[in-house]
């Protein structure tokens, strides 16, 4: 199965395939401004808490790249100027920060070992295609380990897109039933539509199309529907940040899917790369995102704007919502499965005891 790379850094430019027109038309963007990168990721050209951090690490990559002078002082500024652009673009995936944190880590270590400004470019070039290789080796991991919770047969529901699309490559939960597939379990996926901007109906479907997996979608208000048909028999889906008491950030929507598979008595995973665990914040410190009234005034359409409801009306849009550790059956990593409780085996996971 050939792997999607949805954002790539290629030379000296950054390249990504621009999410809001799929699945009408496929366009690939390329920039050499960090900038343009950053206002790229905060309009959700580049979406999914992977692909923003790989996404957020080229864009590193580019002020180093095309940093016009040699003094090391100069470059180190300009560094620290594009972490800070790239910082407010999204404030509630972890995997941005993590991997802004780390590249320009990277860069301070060279700087004082080296003291030479080509030789920290070249670190910042190498550890934001090592974020990105990372992250793919990463997804693969999830998918087999994950695969071992999907038995021949299952029908699997999943919430927006956690695919290629969101990543760097193959997915975490969607690379997970992608593994599944690949090992001959004969799975089927029932795909929630994810408004208000349909990454379910737009990105997932067309992704699991391409891969030539069943999938069927639904609405968003017929999940408590096909669980009381009994047409569900496991939930997989991807996390923005997940803390170590286990409450954990995805994608609006999430926490009534979860009350409903507890009621219903259908497992309930989670899938994400442990650079999603956040050890440091606490549930009282979690900054939800808040994204513009429009998403919800009008059809997820880019070619015209379509008003569904009345223009001025007032709008509720919170990107995310978050899921109380008792509604999840477990969390799938690279490292491992944890299970409850989760502020043990999440700190295992880490290293942290």
């Amino acid at each position: 199965m050939e792997i999607l790379k949805p954002v790539d850094l290629v030379g000296d430019e950054v390249k990504w395939l621009d999410t809001r027109f799929i699945p009408w038309e496929e366009i690939w963007r390329k920039t050499k401004d960090y900038r343009r990168l950053a206002q790229a990721i905060k309009d959700m050209e580049i979406r999914g808490a992977p692909a923003i951090g790989v996404a957020a690490a080229f864009g590193m990559a580019l002020a180093a790249l095309h940093y016009p002078g040699k003094d090391l002082e100069g470059l180190m500024k300009e560094l620290r100027e594009a972490k800070e652009v790239l910082a407010k673009t999204r404030p509630t995936a972890v995997n941005l920060f993590w991997a802004l944190d780390r590249v320009m880590k990277k860069a301070e270590e060279v700087a004082r070992e080296k003291g030479d400004a080509e030789e920290v470019k070249q670190a910042v070039v190498e550890e934001a295609k090592a974020i990105q290789r990372e992250d793919i080796e990463m997804n693969m991991k999830m998918g087999k380990i994950g695969a071992k919770l999907v038995e021949h047969g299952d029908t699997i529901l999943t919430h927006c897109n956690t695919g290629s699309l969101a990543t760097a490559g193959y997915g975490t939960a969607l690379g997970v039933i992608r593994a599944a597939w690949e090992e001959g379990k004969e799975v089927k996926v029932i795909a929630t539509e994810t408004r208000p901007v349909d990454q379910g109906a737009r990105l997932t479907v067309w992704e699991l199309k391409r891969d030539g997996i069943p999938v069927k979608l639904i609405s968003d208000t017929m999940v408590g529907y096909v669980m009381s048909k009994g047409l569900v028999d496991k939930v997989f889906l991807g996390a923005d940040r997940i803390l170590l008491s286990g409450h954990f950030a995805n994608k609006i929507g999430t926490y009534q899917i979860a009350i409903m598979a507890k009621y219903h008595n259908v497992p309930f995973y989670t899938v994400a790369p442990t650079s999603t665990i956040d050890p440091k914040t606490t549930l009282d410190q979690l900054v939800i995102e808040q994204r513009k009234p429009d998403e919800v005034r009008t059809c997820p359409y880019p070619y015209q704007k379509v008003y569904v409801t009345v223009p001025d009306v007032e709008v509720l849009n919170p990107a995310f919502d978050i899921t109380p550790p008792e509604l999840v059956t477990a969390i799938v990593t690279e490292k491992g499965i944890a299970y409850p409780p989760y502020w043990v085996s999440l700190r295992k996971i880490l290293g942290l005891d």
